[in-house]
């Protein structure tokens, strides 16, 4: 054996096994890039983000079938849940939103921090996201990278390896832990090069690019941006989770009332009371299950809501009806005639 063959083995047994942490939504993209790491001998762990706005858990958004996905690649899987201080930041967030009500450039740098945060922790090199440059306008411009790196104290220290050859080497690239050549130049919102990718990963059935989050909804934008208006300091979680069921309408500053549409919301109506709301529901025909949060009870903004209950129940529209009202184990009864839509339209949400 010659004196070359063994420095050159001298050099393999010595060079350190790179090990990163990655940021897995359980979409197509995130996916890649684990694979692609995982190709050239990185050892990964992931992270996955749970928010008030993005459900791995819901069969949609940013974070579907993220343990399934983290299963099949064989990763350890990490959830974070981000709750109260996630309401916090949407108040008043440094970057401002999106389209809608997203803040997705403070999101991604909460997102950073938690995986810098367990990369130090488990004494991991670098972190590894899905990011493709350009494919969402807010926070994936380079811009918007670089600002969010600086934020989150991570700078070289992210890297996408689908967009890689579009941006500035990482250490982890610089380093040699990661062959920058084999890495990947995809930019923009169309998905066939990483189609491509999958097929050479054997990724039978490759998921629809995700809906997204919530709060690039516009619909789903009004209701949140609302709760925020009339909360002083921020809505609480279960205020936050009604805001997905139900039809929704502000009768004042501070009552708004939450309208059952089927059994399936009527049953998670009935779960979601919270102490001091009023349970509304029609007395003499069938009707959906409601619930009227406001801090004062007031006689006109009571009626109005009766008659709102009564207008999406089986009531005939030129009757007056009788609503069932409880409030803390309190019931009574009380009389309206069901609104009409042009009433509605100035109160719904």
């Amino acid at each position: 054996m010659s004196s070359n063959t063994i420095e050159n083995s001298s050099e393999v047994r010595e060079k350190k096994k790179a090990k990163a942490v990655a940021l897995l939504s359980g979409g197509l993209d995130s996916n890649l890039a684990v694979r692609m790491m995982l190709d050239q001998g990185v050892e990964i762990e992931a992270v996955a983000i749970k928010t008030p706005f993005c459900d791995f858990d819901c069969g949609k958004g940013c974070g579907h079938r993220v343990k399934e996905v983290a299963s099949e690649l064989g990763v350890h899987l990490k959830t974070v849940y981000y709750g109260e201080e996630y309401l916090k930041m949407l108040k008043h967030p440094k970057h401002g939103y999106g389209s809608g009500m997203n803040p997705c450039i403070d999101c991604r740098e909460m997102m950073y921090r938690t995986a810098k945060e367990y990369m130090e922790k488990i004494g991991a090199d670098f972190v590894v996201t899905g990011e493709v440059l350009f494919q969402r306008p807010m926070s994936q411009n380079k811009r918007a990278l670089h600002i969010i790196e600086e934020q989150a104290e991570m700078k070289g220290k992210i890297l996408r390896p689908l967009s890689a050859k579009h941006l500035t080497p990482t250490e982890a690239e610089k380093d040699g832990l990661v062959e920058r050549e084999k890495l990947c130049n995809i930019k923009g919102r169309s998905r066939k090069e990483q189609i491509v990718l999958a097929k050479y990963f054997n990724i039978s059935d490759p998921p629809n690019a995700a809906g997204g989050c919530l709060l690039t909804d516009p619909a789903f934008s009004k209701r949140i941006r609302d709760v925020m208006e009339h909360t002083k300091n921020i809505p609480s979680i279960n205020d936050v989770e009604l805001l997905k069921i139900g039809r929704h309408f502000r009768l004042s500053m501070e009552a708004k009332l939450i309208v059952g549409r089927d059994e399936d919301e009527n049953d998670m109506i009935d779960a979601m009371v919270m102490d001091g709301d009023i349970k509304m529901e029609a007395s003499e025909c069938v009707g959906p299950k409601c619930i009227l949060r406001c801090k004062e009870r007031d006689s006109k903004i009571l009626n109005m809501a009766a008659r709102i209950v009564l207008r999406y129940s089986d009531t005939p529209r030129e009757n007056q009806s009788k609503v069932k009202v409880e409030i803390n184990g309190y019931k009574e009864e009380i009389s309206a005639l069901p609104a009409n839509d042009t009433e509605l339209e100035g109160l719904r949400i």
